[in-house]
């Protein structure tokens, strides 16, 4: 809403208004261009008047007769070159927005290019947007993507960290909560665990939203502001939590559409690139092989099959592409037989009689066409982004490696042992088995003891992995059992059903055979439970002593102690130091029984296993 009424000169587009856009360009940053793209296609663009779209530092040509919107974060480069398109009269007319506040000093800076450029009236206006967060869903965003090494998991827990260094991670962070929640029109009111990142950005935002509630000339929390009719009666709780809490779930394999495709798949920013292999059968011997296409496709909120399974059991996912395909090629030939029928020589009675039956039926058949074809994109995308997800799941037996993970994290007995998985040629990639050995050691009570850790050790080796990231997971783990137990993981297991059903018939598009139908059993991962104590307040030794603040109360007091006695309706759940889509499902299906409430998943960044073993792989330790 906010992008639509800032690319509308910052006033509400409204609704009836049946005459043209009014045309204008649209000059982003690369950060510009994170925001706005997961939120709205070309085509939307288009609707809303945008007829070119470019980044500010390309070489761009003057029009003079247009009138452009900028959306760029304040930095001194990109002022550099507003102020130069300034000078060389490239517009008509200038709406700058900034992505997070611009400083007086870079305000002025402006303001002198525009006198010297004799160009002050064509600044027609000057906004700080407070949009420095990504939104890639309707219930989840994440800060950035251009620098987000700065925000890293590895950035924040690096030994080496000087305090200087830490306050500009925790003022990025909090720059960019600051601008959600401008942006949802609340204030929250802020739970937090106690002497961890987390806590650093509670004071700080805090602190902030607390100045710009004093501030009652400019504060941005008054009546007006696009988020008033959300969240009018009752404030949301927000609840920060540090990756710290656990470190399992990021390293865990998954089994749901969404999470798989982001853990196996190049999936960023709600865009997933394949590489789409071509067929090696037909290249005579000795030609060079083929190069592989590249193909990418948007997942995106107008994609009704994706917003409906993405949460899905993979299984169920290929059992549904089928059936789409199934009841779209009934309908392509329902369209085809009429066009047969239609084509009908001859003057006799019972053709003509035939023709006006059929005409209304070829008529409602051809105005369902762009439906038809539409229809057909989505199963094509599907079925390709889950073939790719299915080759790897084969290739890697990810179904074996997700339920004994599971089986581990709730403490149920194993049907085979650790070594053998570790040391089977044929289950996984090294880094399979590295994600599984440090879920096992993460998740048991007791570390295993030198004698077994060099056995692991050894297989794990033979077996190709680099060793790297133990070091490092063995330290935190040392340091935790020190601050608290080690977390829970609930104690269900998923359960296999008999083989699949549909996809097992030979016409099916996806051949699954020996994968595993494993469904899953709700259980809340420990992010999820701690939203559940602080949500519905219970008491919970688990977070007890979480912080508590309010930035509304006159006086910030440190306590632990609620004031708000009522279980809350909305929350916000932002995980310092990244967060992944296994999280985020886990929420979701957990507010899915409950009536009437709504949560929201935020993270610093977002990251698959891989990402994340990279990260914790070149530590050097302490």
């Amino acid at each position: 809403v906010a992008l639509k009424r800032m690319l509308n000169f910052n006033v509400p587009p409204v609704k009836n208004s049946t005459g043209e856009p009014v045309w204008k360009v649209l000059i982003y940053d690369r950060f510009g261009q994170d925001i706005i793209s997961p939120l709205l296609s070309v085509k939307e663009l288009r609707d809303m008047g945008i007829t070119l779209h470019l980044l500010l530092h390309s070489d761009r040509d003057a029009i003079p007769d247009v009138p452009a919107v900028y959306f760029v974060m304040p930095t001194e480069e990109n002022i550099d070159r507003m102020c130069q398109d300034l000078r060389n009269q490239l517009y008509e007319s200038y709406y700058l927005n900034f992505i997070s506040a611009i400083s007086r000093s870079k305000l002025e800076d402006i303001a002198n290019a525009a006198i010297g450029a004799n160009a002050v009236t064509q600044v027609a206006k000057v906004f700080d947007q407070y949009l420095n967060f990504i939104t890639l869903e309707d219930d989840m965003f994440v800060l950035c993507n251009q620098n987000k090494e700065l925000v890293s998991y590895r950035a924040i827990n690096r030994p080496d960290i000087t305090d200087t260094e830490m306050e500009t991670i925790m003022d990025t962070i909090v720059d960019s909560l600051f601008c959600f929640f401008v942006t949802l029109g609340a204030i929250p009111i802020i739970r937090c665990s106690r002497g961890t990142a987390a806590e650093m950005v509670a004071v700080k935002l805090d602190k902030k939203l607390r100045e710009n509630l004093r501030d009652a000339r400019n504060s941005l929390f008054t009546g007006d502001t696009l988020g008033a009719g959300q969240f009018s009666f009752q404030r949301p709780l927000l609840v920060l939590v540090d990756r710290n809490i656990d470190l399992a779930t990021p390293l865990h394999h998954t089994w749901t559409y969404q999470a798989l495709v982001h853990d196996v798949l190049d999936f960023h920013l709600n865009r997933v690139n394949l590489e789409e292999s071509t067929g090696m059968e037909n290249t005579p011997a000795g030609a060079r092989p083929k190069k592989k296409n590249k193909k990418s496709y948007d997942l995106t909120a107008s994609d009704k099959f994706w917003q409906k399974h993405k949460g899905s059991p993979f299984p169920e996912v290929a059992e549904s592409v089928q059936q789409e395909l199934e009841s779209y090629r009934a309908q392509e030939d329902e369209v085809k037989r009429l066009k047969s029928i239609m084509g009908i020589e001859g003057e006799d009675e019972g053709a003509i009689s035939m023709l006006s039956d059929n005409t209304a039926k070829l008529t409602s058949a051809v105005s369902s066409l762009p439906e038809l074809l539409e229809k057909k994109r989505l199963i094509d995308l599907h079925t390709n982004v889950a073939t790719a997800v299915l080759e790897h799941i084969k290739s890697r037996k990810l179904d074996v490696y997700f339920e004994y993970e599971e089986k581990i994290m709730s403490k149920s007995t194993l049907d085979k042992s650790l070594l053998d998985m570790i040391s089977d040629p044929d289950a996984g990639t090294p880094e399979d088995k590295m994600r599984l050995f440090l879920i096992y050691y993460i998740s048991s009570a007791q570390a295993p003891s030198e004698i077994d850790l060099e056995q692991y050790k050894k297989a794990l080796m033979d077996a190709g992995c680099n060793l790297a990231p133990l070091s490092y997971i063995k330290q935190w783990k040392a340091f935790t059992k020190m601050a608290s137990a080690p977390t829970s993981y609930g104690n269900t297991t998923p359960k296999p059903l008999g083989l699949f059903s549909r996809v097992m018939n030979t016409g099916s598009q996806f051949v699954m055979e020996g994968v595993k139908n494993l469904v899953l059993k709700q259980q809340n991962l420990p992010v999820t439970r701690i939203l559940d104590n602080l949500m519905e307040m219970k008491s919970n030794p688990e977070t007890d002593d979480y912080r508590y603040f309010d930035p509304k109360m006159l006086r910030g007091s440190d306590s632990s102690v609620p004031r708000n006695k009522n279980p809350f309706q909305e929350a916000i759940v932002f995980v310092v130091g990244g967060g992944n889509y296994i999280e985020y499902q886990n929420l979701i299906d957990y507010i899915k029984s409950k009536q009437g409430k709504h949560v929201l998943y935020g993270c610093s960044e977002l990251f698959n296993a891989t990402q994340f073993i990279k990260q914790v792989d070149n530590f050097d330790t302490i």
